[in-house]
């Protein structure tokens, strides 16, 4: 697929994975990304997934047929993007990498590659003829050795991970007016929430650094090639690594016998009929990345438990803990739950949020065995938002 005379993508869609990192769903699919920058010396950015080596070899000599890579740009090294290293060097036996010196160490550990690497160091260029590359270090966005690629003929940002997507990559590979931000506004939102969540501090620095370029293109390593959207997938970026949220709440639950279940769908349904927003996710029946979606959404997280070993059930204290490990900041809080024969779950909860640093709206609803409407006030805690 051609971007421009100089620019070709020769990533992948992925199908096959159901579990991002054994972690994360993938009911959408996702893409790894890969582009040519072509001039007289011909620049591959990053690589791909290991189970891809034979379609991703294709892709490029489908672009440039027998010419040889010259160098391999490593802007991440996370396996996804970086499996295939060792295969283009067998390709390519003369192709140098062209990396940083934190990342160096890394491709001599998961690739067993020491010789024929360029070490660049902020800023610097590589002359590819009538083109050129130039680098920047984006620290901890979201590995230390992250960096960025900019080529200034193109107006072209190579972005590794940032701004990045769940999802795979339409046809056309780039944004359109049938493959719109908003198609992948809410894969975008739990990517973020998912991968670099923690890492708001880092991604704001990213932000500024990268500021004074007049970016016309985003190449990133996951999710559409952005020409059209580029105003609000930076601006849902920054957005979402300040911490900013719109108004409304992420309700979420976990339930074993269905008291604590009963009690958050009446709940739900108070919030509703203030025409607040409420996403209510099922702990036990869904990834909690599509709950820690909605908590960088939203302004307010809910979370109901029952109590379990004298704690919280375990699907809701993995999300609570999840959220605290992203440091998320500036949100609101209320906890409910039931409990047959001692109560703890609530005030858990509470002092987790406490401990993030959360606005605790009420000490909660812990109510005794069975789910009745006198023992769970809704539309009192609902008059709290």
């Amino acid at each position: 697929m051609r971007l421009s005379e100089r620019i070709r993508y020769v990533g992948v869609n992925d199908f096959q994975t159901t579990l991002f990192e054994r972690q994360w769903p993938l009911p959408y699919g996702v893409s790894y990304n890969s582009y040519l920058v072509v001039g007289e010396k011909v620049a591959l950015i990053d690589t791909a997934a290991a189970q891809f080596g034979d379609e991703f070899l294709s892709n490029i000599k489908a672009e440039i047929g027998d010419r040889p890579v010259d160098y391999l740009v490593v802007n991440h090294m996370e396996p996804d993007h970086s499996a295939l290293q060792s295969l283009v060097r067998r390709e390519y036996p003369a192709c140098e990498i062209v990396t940083n010196a934190k990342a160096a160490p890394m491709i001599e550990g998961y690739q067993g590659i020491t010789d024929n690497i360029k070490i660049i160091k902020e800023g610097e260029t590589l002359p590819l003829g009538e083109v050129s590359l130039q680098f920047f270090m984006v620290p901890m966005v979201h590995w230390p050795e992250t960096m960025v690629t900019w080529c200034p003929e193109e107006n072209t940002l190579f972005s590794g991970d940032a701004f990045g997507t769940f999802k795979a990559v339409p046809e056309s590979v780039i944004d359109s007016e049938s493959t719109t931000f908003d198609d992948y506004k809410d894969e975008m939102t739990r990517y973020y929430a998912s991968i670099v969540g923690k890492y708001g501090g880092p991604a704001q620095t990213a932000l500024k650094k990268l500021g004074g370029l007049e970016i016309k293109r985003i190449c990133a390593t996951h999710g559409p090639v952005w020409q059209n959207s580029i105003p609000e997938v930076v601006a849902l970026y920054d957005r979402l690594s300040r911490y900013d949220a719109d108004h409304g709440v992420c309700l979420a639950y976990g339930s074993m016998y269905g008291n604590t279940k009963k009690a958050a769908l009446e709940l739900a349904e108070a919030i509703k009929a203030k025409g607040i927003p409420c996403a209510v996710h099922d702990l036990t029946e869904e990834n909690y990345s599509f709950a820690l979606r909605d908590v960088f959404k939203y302004d307010t997280v809910i979370l109901g438990s029952p109590t379990y070993n004298n704690g919280i059930f375990p699907p809701v204290r993995q999300l609570m803990q999840a959220i605290a490990d992203r440091m998320v900041k500036g949100r609101k809080f209320i906890a409910f739950g039931s409990f047959t024969w001692a109560a703890s779950s609530v005030k858990l909860l509470n002092e987790m949020a406490s401990g993030a640093g959360f606005e605790i709206l009420s000490d909660g609803i812990t109510f005794k065995q069975g789910y009745t409407k006198d023992k769970f006030d809704a539309e009192g805690l609902a008059s709290l938002l």
